[in-house]
């Protein structure tokens, strides 16, 4: 036995390393020398010389070993087999080419669903009943900005505390594991540091003979599909709302306004004037209001015409400019090609441009810390779209601001409407295209405006 252990090693360890049928001949040798072994000690054998080879390895090394291990087990029993009964070499032969036709079919099967997993679009990982994960695909290794090696073999908590592991990672695993472990969540939805939104489905041990399986998968695309779906039920409401009654405020504070101004004289002998251009300067803000609610509700299609969007940055930059240098701010426009024609609502598109301006101007302004107001406008092209690119260095906003900043009455203005975004969102939209937007708490705010290209 100590012999036939100190010619398997090295022949095993020789095929693991090429593989060659040179390899395989040494293992049909090895079969024909065996005496007084039975098979369950050829097994044992087989069995300790794979100890020793992957007790260095990693799990992926060590699996592939073990795969390539059989090939040769099966040649040392076939020829075994065939020295003990030498009358029956075409049964054996036959019962070989059967066991390699298996293994190559298993091994064929295994390796098109591992690949099947590792590009899935979702991370997967695979613990066993002991919490070790036994199986991590490419998606899940990228989400955590780990090498998939150094995963194999962790549990949960030696994932947490891994070197490699960044900040922003390590707070979403704390956070899953919470909710896995304590609560034994099937479905849960988390936001990861960047704002991105992942789903992450549980698939416990019941199910999977004592493992559980966890998939997590980006879905911040299908977020944003439904909060554009949300927004426009907001908007759709708001036009409702507005049918219904702004025409019937406007009516009685048109009298309401009349009578003030026959009652003028009046108030002017009694020394009270200012009472009367008070009630007027407010109905004339409450007409002002209802005129921009008519406006946001009005679903009229945009009277179009093709200009070139650089004409129109101008005139916004012109219009604003005395206003900005006031305040001790620079706007400075930026365009990467000046014939880049758009068929637009000139006046519709303005309002939009004006108003994001003007926020621009209000963020800088009510910034504590006093430094140089800059607005860049920069327009460029991308793919079938014309964004322009609307950027400040003022207060920013936060991610719960940002979230809301679009619907209807939202504002952080004392004297705002919260109409004006609002509005912005629908014409953008009715012009086929749409506004993405990034602030900073602190930083400022940028908004890309994407209209589409003339042909």
């Amino acid at each position: 036995m100590k012999t036939v252990r100190k010619s398997y090693f090295p022949a095993l360890a020789e095929y693991i390393r090429s593989g060659s049928e040179q390899s395989l001949i040494q293992a049909s040798e090895l079969g024909r020398l065996l005496h007084g072994i039975n098979p369950e000690e050829m097994i044992a054998l087989h069995e300790d010389s794979l100890k020793m080879m992957v007790a260095n390895m990693g799990s992926d090394g060590a699996l592939q070993v073990y795969n390539r291990s059989f090939m040769f087990l099966i040649e040392v029993m076939v020829a075994y087999r065939f020295r003990a009964h030498p009358d029956e070499p075409s049964e054996f032969s036959e019962m070989r080419n059967l066991l390699y036709r298996s293994l190559y079919s298993t091994e064929h099967m295994k390796n098109k669903y591992e690949n099947v997993l590792q590009h899935m679009d979702c991370g997967i990982a695979l613990f066993d009943s002991d919490g070790i994960v036994s199986f991590v695909n490419l998606q899940m290794a990228k989400m955590l900005d780990i090498p998939r090696k150094a995963l194999l073999g962790c549990t949960v908590g030696e994932m947490v505390t891994h070197p490699q592991l960044k900040r922003p990672q390590k707070r979403m695993l704390l956070q899953l594991s919470k909710e896995i472990i304590r609560r034994r969540s099937r479905y849960y939805e988390m936001e990861g540091a960047d704002g991105r939104h992942f789903l992450v489905t549980v698939t416990y041990g019941d199910q999977l003979d004592g493992e559980y399986l966890i998939s997590i998968k980006d879905v911040s695309d299908y977020k944003q599909i439904e909060q554009n779906a949300y927004q426009n039920d907001k908007l759709a409401m708001l036009g409702k709302i507005a049918a219904a009654i702004a025409h019937e405020i406007r009516n009685p504070l048109t009298s309401i306004r009349g009578f003030i101004q026959l009652l003028r004289p009046y108030l002017l002998e009694l020394g009270k004037e200012e009472y009367a251009r008070i009630i007027i300067d407010e109905i004339d803000r409450a007409n002002e209001i209802i005129h921009e609610f008519l406006n946001s509700s009005k679903p009229t299609a945009p009277m179009k015409q093709k200009v070139t969007i650089d004409s129109l940055l101008k005139e916004v930059v012109l219009l604003f400019e005395s206003e900005a240098l006031m305040k001790g701010c620079f706007i400075k426009l930026e365009s990467y090609d000046e014939n880049l024609f758009v068929s637009i609502d000139v006046k519709q598109i303005k309002q939009v441009i004006l108003n994001i301006v003007k926020n621009s101007l209000d963020a800088i302004m009510e910034l504590q810390e006093k430094r140089t107001g800059i607005i860049d406008i920069i327009v460029r092209k991308e793919q079938k779209y014309v964004v322009v690119t609307i950027r400040d260095n003022g207060k920013g906003m936060d991610r719960q601001t940002l979230s809301r900043l679009f619907d209807p009455f939202f504002t952080t203005k004392e004297s705002g409407t919260g109409l004006g975004l609002s509005v912005s969102y629908r014409i953008i939209r009715n012009h086929g295209g749409f506004i993405q937007l990034d602030s900073n708490s602190g930083e400022g705010s940028e908004f890309n405006i994407h209209l589409p290209i003339s042909q």
